[in-house]
């Protein structure tokens, strides 16, 4: 295996949860030096996603998938002397990330200001909840919060206009918000090849949250009210619409591009008449009369196995998506022969798949797989690898900067 494209990139990762550490996850994959710092107590995300609510077992899922490949220190940043260790180590690097709020960078000195005298060079990256300026930059927030409520989502998709808002998922709106931050943090990175100087780049949850929604979103800016979502058996458009197989699974079929072969829709499936009705023979009419033809179309899915629909659907080149439970994307030939899904050879890491970085480059081969450390498990090889001596460690130790 040759080294990633990213070999040779120092990054410092000081955030917690996922989309800060997941932004650091994406470098790794691709070579560079992840270096992961966690307070004496930990990052709270090595045990969020316990308890009744969240999926159980040996393995903590949540920080194999977000803290693979990197290097796992404690420092205390509270003390003078855990500041003293994170500064040396800023000193070198390329990447910073924080997700910490305000007024604990402030008071941790971990501010851009803080640490841009110490390298000019460096790549300050900033993930908030709510952004870097504003009468609400001090908050803090969870994907849930500032982005999936924030941003009107929350309240867009939930199945019906009397519906409660729809609930998110965990980290649902954390891992694309990585992925911008991964794309900021290049973009300092290529604007420093230029000029020489780092600078500090940022992103916020609230921010992903509107550009997530930004077809509904600019349509309200430009004075087109957005009403809400029909219920699935009121849907407008009937060919853009979910519907049940005859083994209770679910299709959504999707005939805005191929609203020519609706006729041949309705002849493959023995019902010609339907494109012939009056009622359902142009978009303007199949809206119109959109209670009825979902009726119709109920009764015509409900005649066979998704599989069975599978094989039609893609033999008339009719655009569609099914369904799946979370059980089903495991056995996903797509996902694995895509490289979605990405099989680990490392035994150590506990699990034989992953789901690797949405990022590739052609010619760039992204690392083998790494387990994610226990707290604090290269604390002593980084401090030596920055220059510490043994004697050095213990006065760290005794300063109570390292555990």
């Amino acid at each position: 295996m040759s080294e990633g494209i990213l070999s040779g990139l120092k990054v410092i990762d000081a955030a917690s949860f996922i989309a800060g550490p997941a932004s650091t996850t994406i470098m790794a994959d691709f070579g560079a030096e992840v270096i992961k710092i966690e307070p004496p107590t930990g990052d709270p995300f090595r045990s969020a996603l316990g308890g009744t609510r969240y999926p159980v077992g040996g393995l903590a899922h949540s920080w194999i998938l977000d803290n693979r490949n990197k290097k796992g220190i404690v420092l205390n940043l509270k003390s003078d002397a855990g500041r003293e260790v994170l500064y040396k180590l800023v000193a070198d690097a390329d990447v910073f990330v924080t997700n910490a709020p305000q007024k604990p960078r402030k008071r941790l000195r971990i501010r851009y200001e803080d640490l841009q005298p110490l390298n000019e060079r460096l790549i300050y990256a900033s993930l908030s909840a709510y952004g870097e300026k504003g009468p609400e930059a001090h908050r803090t927030g969870f994907d849930s919060t500032a982005l999936w409520a924030r941003s009107g989502l929350m309240d867009l998709v939930k199945p019906s206009p009397d519906s409660a808002p729809a609930r998110s998922l965990p980290g649902m709106g954390d891992h694309p918000t990585a992925a911008t931050l991964f794309g900021a943090i290049m973009m300092g990175l290529y604007k420093r090849e230029q000029t020489g100087e780092g600078s500090m780049v940022s992103t916020s949850l609230m921010a992903n949250g509107i550009w997530s929604n930004g077809c509904w979103l600019q349509a309200e800016l430009c004075g087109n009210p957005v009403r809400p979502r029909p219920a699935r058996e009121d849907a407008e458009d009937p060919l853009i619409n979910l519907y049940r197989t005859s083994d209770d699974r679910w299709l959504i079929v999707t005939f805005m591009n191929n609203l020519a072969l609706w006729p041949n829709f309705t002849e493959r499936v023995g019902q010609p008449e339907l494109s012939q009705d009056p009622r359902f023979a142009t978009p303007e009419a199949r809206s119109e009369n959109s209670k009825a033809l979902i009726e119709a179309l109920d009764q015509i899915f409900a005649t066979k196995t998704r599989q069975e629909w599978r094989d039609i659907l893609n033999e008339m080149g009719l655009t569609f998506g099914e369904v799946q439970t979370i059980a089903d994307v495991p056995k996903d030939r797509q996902m694995l022969e895509s490289g979605a899904l990405r099989r680990i050879d490392n035994p150590d890491v506990g699990v034989e798949l992953t789901i690797d970085s949405p990022v590739w480059m052609e010619g760039a081969e992204k690392m083998p797989i790494e387990p994610a450390p226990e707290l604090g498990e290269h604390t002593v090889e980084v401090l030596r690898k920055a220059g510490y001596d043994d004697a050095e460690i213990d006065r760290l130790r005794k300063a109570d900067a390292i555990p």
